[in-house]
């Protein structure tokens, strides 16, 4: 019997959660290493990151890298409004944070502080599970698959990246109409090119 997209979610979050602290500060260490190898990191300023949760591999690193670099950093925050969409917010180490209603801290909301989705050079995005052929599981609310879709479309706007830990990886997907590959995914060991 075929896995539905439920059981892969809690057999891969099973196995991420497993994970010691040790292995996941070094996989966000090898993980920030393998962007930074990127060709299109080089030219991009204005960066989508996320602050990991649930036994994602550890963004931190990263941020605090493009910061170093003098990128700008943004990261998701649930539209107050626009159900199932996301805004994106300026991230700084001084930003005001709370905490969404998935208890995930994300930027205070401040209308000053949004960039236009199209404005950004590339959005990294989270993801539960990824296959060998790009396709990405999420957690199931399509924030991403949202926000993804222009750019799935018309080949135009932020590049997306997904960014996992190897143990994420499996062979193939249960596919929806809706779900958007994702070009490039970066691991700490490997990077995934579609």
């Amino acid at each position: 019997m075929a896995l539905s997209r439920q059981d892969f979610r809690q057999s891969i979050r099973h196995r991420r959660n497993q994970l010691s602290d040790s292995f996941q500060q070094q996989a966000g260490l090898d993980l920030c290493q393998q962007f930074f190898f990127l060709p299109e990191i080089k030219s991009a300023q204005h960066i989508a990151l996320y602050l990991s949760a649930d036994g994602e591999v550890d963004t931190m690193p990263l941020i605090k890298k493009l910061w170093q670099s003098g990128k700008q950093v943004y990261l998701p925050v649930i539209h107050p409004f626009s159900k199932g969409h996301l805004l994106f917010l300026h991230y700084t180490p001084d930003s005001p944070m709370v905490f969404n209603k998935y208890q995930i801290a994300e930027p205070k909301l401040d209308q000053t502080q949004i960039i236009p989705a199209q404005s950004l050079d590339i959005i990294c995005t989270p993801l539960v599970g990824f296959d060998s052929t790009g396709h990405r599981l999420g957690m199931g609310g399509g924030y991403y698959d949202r926000t993804l879709a222009p750019w799935f479309n018309t080949g135009h706007g932020p590049k997306p990246i997904g960014l996992a830990h190897d143990c994420q990886h499996v062979d193939a997907l249960p596919i929806e109409s809706w779900d958007v590959p994702l070009p490039k995914i970066v691991t700490p060991t490997k990077v995934w090119q579609w």
